[in-house]
């Protein structure tokens, strides 16, 4: 085979697409053992996903994007006492709405609830989680519990029931990924904060504002065609290449921002691309003069860490506790998050000020007392596509397909590629970054490489 024009020259021993907890693990990793190494970043900021802003009113960041801290999650752990950071857990108080008596305490806790699931990792055949709640809800026995895993998967997982796989989700639970979790102190910015330094100072070149538009390669050199902010088209070339792009984004085939691959990519990993889905969510934080839900029905509410009614447009709220803030987080995932698309980002912050009003049942104190909101759309964002990843029906092997490298030249790393039960996570997107670096190690070790 006659060498392709773009392995004349080496840029870079490694180049990193993206610059979201995966893509910062990666390209430090690599960096701190003093490989020569090329990050590049659609957007004009680190963090991906994770979007820590100050919102007028609000003493602390609010996140628009990941905020909690899922499961034990140790590299994030690490990283946060890096930075100095601590991290408190999540309260578990929660009220939800009773068409007759209005908020009461949850008695039902709605993780626990979700362990119905677990039943289908016995199950002989993958199935929808729709078709394998359908038949618990059927049961007088089983009915209540079904309901709440049915909130579980579209609200904790964003998925749509109807395509999402009820083993995936068993196999999630079964990790233990929900059995506790926490938030940063400060918001998740202070730590890709750090992540963003100590890449720098280790050597890495972070190019911002910069699209990756097509990716070449064979055995042992990649070349990256990427276009900046005017348009103008450049190539970067590298001995191997980290993809940390969203799921949603690789396998996109729209005009604009397509990324292409030469030669295609192996069946294997175009199959994970469709046996994987970018979960929808609509998520908007609320701020407010005071925290006036923590005075009325006589304090009741003071230590309330989740509202939840399922009647609500918005079928979550939740509130920063154990921190007394002024600030409220509405979130919708699944099947009615999509049904809010096209609406405006006004429109959006209007209906979750009214729904919390009126889950309050204090509509008119709620206006009074509101003081503005915050979104960001990640649906219609061209540089994620979605909220988070999860499996779809008989995609089993979904995840470690997309993880696997390609000639030991492509590699992959994020959130989706997470096999141990830590997909949609940042955790998991650090923790496949670390992996995919360290592949990349092994295999120019393996060829003999030198830098």
């Amino acid at each position: 085979m006659k060498p392709s024009a773009y392995t004349a020259r080496v840029d870079a021993d490694a180049i990193v697409i993206g610059a979201g907890a995966a893509g910062l693990a990666a390209a430090r990793y690599l960096a701190q053992r003093s490989f020569r190494v090329v990050m590049l970043e659609a957007r004009d900021r680190v963090g991906g996903r994770v979007w820590s802003r100050q919102l007028s009113g609000v003493t602390t960041p609010v996140e628009l994007g990941a905020e909690f801290i899922h499961g034990p999650a140790h590299e994030t752990m690490l990283l946060l006492r890096e930075a100095r950071l601590t991290a408190v857990a999540v309260g578990n108080e929660a009220w939800v709405c009773d068409n007759r008596r209005g908020l009461i305490r949850d008695t039902q806790n709605f993780i626990g609830a979700a362990q119905v699931m677990a039943g289908a990792r016995e199950s002989a055949r993958d199935e929808s989680a729709e078709q394998y709640l359908e038949r618990l809800a059927r049961d007088d026995a089983t009915r209540e519990a079904a309901e709440a895993a049915r909130e579980f998967v579209e609200g904790f997982d964003a998925a749509d029931p109807a395509i999402a796989s009820a083993r995936a989700i068993a196999d999630e639970l079964h990790s233990g990924v929900d059995s506790q979790s926490a938030r940063p102190v400060g918001g998740y910015g202070p730590m890709f904060e750090l992540l963003r330094r100590t890449c720098d100072a280790a050597g890495v070149v972070m190019v911002f504002s910069t699209i990756a538009r097509r990716i070449s390669w064979r055995g042992g050199a990649a070349a990256v065609e990427f276009s900046d902010v005017k348009g103008d088209v450049q190539t970067l070339q590298a001995r191997a290449l980290i993809i940390t792009l969203p799921i949603g984004v690789l396998r996109y085939e729209g005009d604009q921002h397509r990324v292409t691959f030469n030669p295609v990519l192996p069946a294997a990993k175009r199959e994970a691309f469709r046996k994987l889905e970018m979960g929808s969510v609509v998520k908007i934080v609320l701020s407010f003069r005071t925290a006036f839900w923590e005075r009325i029905g006589g304090g009741r509410y003071r230590d309330a860490a989740f509202f939840r009614c399922k009647e609500q447009p918005f079928a979550v709220y939740w509130t920063q506790w154990p921190l007394h803030s002024n600030a409220i987080v509405a979130w919708v995932g699944g099947p009615k998050a999509v049904a809010l698309q096209g609406l405006s980002e006004d429109a959006l912050v209007s209906q979750a000020l009214d729904s919390f009003g009126a889950l309050c049942n204090e509509r008119n104190l709620a206006r009074q007392e509101f003081e503005g909101g915050l979104m960001h759309d990640w649906e219609s964002d061209p540089f994620a596509r979605g909220a988070y990843s999860y499996v779809t029906v008989g995609g089993a092997d979904a995840r470690a397909d997309l993880a696997a490298p390609v000639d030991g030249t492509l590699f992959f790393a994020g959130e989706a590629t997470s096999i141990h039960g830590q997909g949609g996570t940042v955790n998991g997107a650090i923790v496949t970054g670390e992996r995919a670096a360290a592949e990349v190690v092994a295999s120019f070790h393996a060829r003999g490489d030198s830098r």
